[in-house]
C-alpha cells in the first residue's frame, strides 16, 4: 500500500490530467501516468528544512522530449500548488492551488519517510509506487530529523534575504560599477533587508536625492554584482568596502 497522502496527491494530479488535457490518455504518459517524486535535485530533507515543502511530484509525457505533464508541490502545512501542462509540457494550461486535509504531523511523518526510504536507499527520480511509503517512522527518529534543522539555517536565511528589499545606487544600476561599499542598517519591515549597495565614490548630496536610489530585491542586484552574495547575512551594522575584484573586508574609517 502507498501513504494515504501520497495517494491523494496522485488522485489529484490524475483527475487535473483528465480535467484540463482531455485529449491526452493516459498511454501518452509516461509508464501510464505514474507520479514520480523528484527527490534528485535537492533531496527531501534540503527541500523541507529550506524550501519548506517536500520535493515536488511529476507526471511526464512518454516521448523524446519528455517533459512535464503536471507537477505538484506539497509545503509543510498542507498547501499544494498543481501545474498542467499542454503542448507536450511546453505551455502551462492551468494553475491550481488547494489544500489537503491532513495534519502537519502526518506530513512530516511523510517528508522523514521519504528521507529514510527514498534519499538513503538512493532511489531518485522513481515512481511513487516504488518506494515502500506506508511506514509510520518511530519518534526518534522524527526527532533526529528535526534535529538536523540547524544545518540548512545559513540557507534559508540566505533564501530570505534574497527576496527581500534593498537600496542600490544608480551608479551600480545605470552605470554599470560593481559594488564598491556596502552596509547594512536595522531593516525597516520584514520585507526590508538592511541593505545599501553603493558604488563607493558617491556625494552624500548624491545619495540622498532619492531619484539616484533604486530599490530592489537582493537577489536582482547579483546581476549587477555576484560578488556580494557571500555577505549577505551578515548582521545588521555590517559596513563593507571592496578590497579586491572579488573580496570585501570590513570598513574601518
Amino acid at each position: 500500500m502507498m501513504n494515504k497522502i501520497l495517494t491523494e496527491l496522485k488522485k489529484i494530479m490524475t483527475d487535473s490530467i483528465k480535467e484540463y488535457l482531455p485529449e491526452v490518455s493516459f498511454d501518452l504518459l509516461e509508464d501510464n501516468g505514474a507520479v514520480f517524486y523528484m527527490n534528485g535535485k535537492n533531496g527531501t530533507e534540503f527541500d523541507w528544512f529550506v524550501n519548506d515543502k517536500i520535493s515536488d511530484f511529476m507526471m511526464f509525457y512518454n516521448d523524446e522530449d519528455n517533459m512535464g505533464a503536471a507537477k505538484a508541490t506539497l509545503y509543510n502545512a498542507g498547501d499544494v500548488l498543481i501545474y498542467v501542462y499542454g503542448e507536450q509540457g511546453k505551455t502551462i494550461v492551468k494553475e491550481i492551488n488547494t489544500f489537503l486535509d491532513v495534519e502537519k504531523e502526518d506530513i512530516l511523518s511523510l517528508a522523514v519517510t521519504l528521507r529514510y526510504e527514498a534519499d538513503e536507499k538512493r532511489i531518485w527520480d522513481s515512481d511513487i509506487e516504488s518506494i515502500d511509503t506506508d511506514v509510520e517512522p518511530e519518534v526518534d527518529i522524527i526527532k533526529d530529523y528535526l534535529g538536523r534543522a540547524y544545518a540548512y539555517e545559513d540557507m534559508r536565511t540566505r533564501k530570505r534575504m534574497l527576496g527581500q528589499a534593498a537600496y542600490v545606487s544608480k551608479k551600480i544600476v545605470d552605470e554599470g560599477r560593481k559594488v564598491g561599499y556596502m552596509c547594512r542598517e536595522e531593516a525597516l519591515n520584514e520585507n526590508d533587508s538592511g541593505w545599501s549597495f553603493l558604488a563607493g565614490d558617491e556625494e552624500d548630496e548624491y545619495i540622498q536625492d532619492y531619484n539616484n536610489i533604486a530599490i530592489m530585491s537582493v537577489h536582482s542586484v547579483l546581476q549587477y554584482d555576484r560578488t556580494v552574495m557571500k555577505y549577505i547575512t551578515c548582521p545588521e551594522g555590517t559596513r563593507l568596502v571592496r578590497v579586491s575584484e572579488d573580496e570585501f573586508a570590513p570598513d574601518e574609517d
